[in-house]
């Protein structure tokens, strides 16, 4: 599990203000009720479009807040969501959807780069995570280099990856939706997980999601 740090920017957009009136909701009710106001709020986008796999109507819902410079988030998409996916998402019993929450800045560039392959396509989407999450230590390492090379594996050219790492409007969004599941929701590390409403925090084996998820399923 790795823990937020403030080192870049956080806008304070419209989305930005929600959250602060949400959390000022939040504040006024407590228990069981708190819970379900939570869920509520973590099933709906803010300022970008989720990328979801698997069904809407899937009985359970897992919501992942990740950055793509935590290395346990890249395990977890390495180990774990290959048979999450294979067992439950593909087979319509689960819908995974995966939020932005980069830790740095490296972790923001990446997450715009994988928002402009995708241009709205979740399989592009997390096609893209996944060759991030596989590329991490020389994405940390030679930041610039491994955008531009993922990037052209997304059929993007030098010049776009580039466009899209000035698209302060895509900045503004990622970090007016961090904000949100950060004052809002409660999430400070990575990987954090919602599962249909319920928060998990730090790294989950397949074998602990799989515990999570079955109870829900026999509902």
């Amino acid at each position: 599990m790795v823990t937020l740090r403030r080192t870049f920017r956080l806008a304070l957009t419209r989305a930005g203000f929600a959250a602060l009136f949400g959390l000022m909701a939040l504040h006024t009710i407590g228990g069981a009720k708190a819970q379900v106001a939570i869920a509520a709020l973590v099933a709906q986008p803010v300022s970008l479009p989720d990328m979801a796999l698997g069904p809407a109507n899937a009985p359970v819902t897992i919501t992942e807040y990740s950055s793509m410079s935590c290395p346990h988030c890249a395990a977890f998409g390495e180990n774990v969501f290959p048979m999450l996916r294979a067992k439950y998402i593909d087979t319509g019993k689960v819908r995974f959807v995966f939020r932005e929450f980069p830790l740095d800045i490296k972790a923001a560039a990446a997450s715009m780069l994988a928002r402009c392959v995708a241009n709205g396509d979740a399989e592009k989407f997390f096609g893209t995570i996944q060759l991030l999450f596989q590329q991490q230590q020389m994405l940390m390492a030679q930041t610039n280099m491994t955008l531009r090379l993922i990037g052209k594996q997304g059929g993007m050219s030098e010049q776009a990856v580039e466009t899209c790492g000035k698209d302060q409007t895509l900045l503004d969004k990622i970090a007016a939706d961090q904000r949100f599941a950060h004052e809002v929701v409660k999430v400070d590390s990575t990987p954090t997980f919602f599962v249909n409403g319920e928060r998990f925090k730090g790294a989950m084996s397949f074998e602990e999601l799989e515990e999570r998820i079955m109870p829900l399923l026999k509902e």
